[in-house]
């Protein structure tokens, strides 16, 4: 196993998180990080990777569009960037962050998916000359939607959206891209269907981390869109994202953890709720009466006022023609 310096510290906070002690913290507190855009400040995970943790609420004007997380590898040879950011602004206060922990150069970003939040501050990142990878899914998401995006961005953020604009992705790829910088070995890997076309899983094999993007939730509700493949996304992580075997999980939303707590609020609530479901479908429900079904076990988790009906009534509408 590899040792880290810091491993303490990380299993006290893996505790803690597991023990409820932080998992509202995030949403009740309207701005951990006053002095930035940024919802919260850079903390680092293991020795050189680091994440900046977004509220996990809804994207508002308050949190700048920072409810994800944006993470960056510091190789020694140049940073790594994962996840372009929710706007031009924000992806320049994430920059001003890591020109305060590192003098070496960002050479890569990686968006995590083709949604706004990973996307639209690719125009910060495009403007500095930094190389964009994406899969080639989440890329033609964006391609597609990506002056929807922009539009609802601008409306909700208003003067903290300024300066964004459409920036495509400069490279994409189909199931895998290993990129080697300074002392890291960093596989980008598409493992299959999950939350979103394109959804991008940032692999550190010899480090045992992962940074998830939203094939992994936890102390938030999971949103489940329309083209959301519910069965697919529980495959998927049977299949693959789970047997990477992954002793450090940096999910989309939320602080860093383990892959038994992902497990818990990702794979395991999907399977709660299509059993749900199945049984309101099996007892003759119908789409009016399963927005209902019960899904106490999940009420603690942020965003599920938001969120919990609406994942009820899509996934009936998708078990329907199953």
């Amino acid at each position: 196993m590899t040792k880290f310096p810091k491993i303490v510290a990380f299993l006290s906070l893996l505790f803690a998180l597991q023990m409820g002690q932080l998992a509202q913290a995030a949403q009740n507190i309207a701005d951990q990080y006053p002095n930035s855009l940024l919802y919260s400040k850079p903390i680092e995970v293991i020795p050189n990777v680091w994440t900046a943790i977004g509220q996990t609420a809804p994207s508002t004007y308050e949190n700048a569009g920072h409810n994800n997380n944006l993470s960056f590898i510091v190789t020694g040879d140049g940073v790594v960037v994962v996840n372009g950011g929710g706007s031009y602004l924000l992806a320049k206060a994430l920059h001003d962050e890591i020109k305060k922990i590192t003098s070496q150069p960002v050479k890569l970003i990686i968006d995590e998916n083709g949604q706004g939040h990973a996307m639209l501050g690719n125009s910060y990142w495009a403007e500095q000359g930094v190389p964009i990878l994406a899969h080639e899914d989440a890329a033609a998401e964006f391609e597609e939607r990506g002056y929807d995006i922009l539009d609802a961005a601008q409306r909700r953020l208003k003067d903290r959206a300024e300066k964004t604009k459409i920036s495509l992705p400069t490279e994409t790829f189909a199931q895998k891209k290993s990129v080697e910088m300074g002392g890291f070995m960093i596989d980008v890997l598409y493992l299959g269907s999950a939350h979103s076309p394109g959804d991008t899983q940032v692999w550190l094999p010899q480090h045992k981390l992962v940074i998830a993007g939203d094939m992994a939730f936890h102390e938030r509700m999971l949103p489940i869109f329309d083209d959301t493949d519910t069965a697919a996304w529980m495959e998927t992580w049977e299949e693959q994202f789970e047997k990477l075997g992954a002793q450090f999980v940096i999910p989309g939303h939320g602080h860093p953890t383990n892959m038994a707590q992902v497990r818990r609020y990702t794979f395991d609530y999907l399977h709660y709720l299509r059993g749900k479901i199945q049984e309101h479908m099996d007892n003759g429900g119908t789409l009016k009466d399963a927005y209902y079904v019960d899904q106490s076990p999940y009420e603690k988790l942020d965003t599920f006022k938001e969120l919990a009906t609406r994942n009820a009534g899509r996934v009936f509408e998708q078990m329907e023609f199953e």
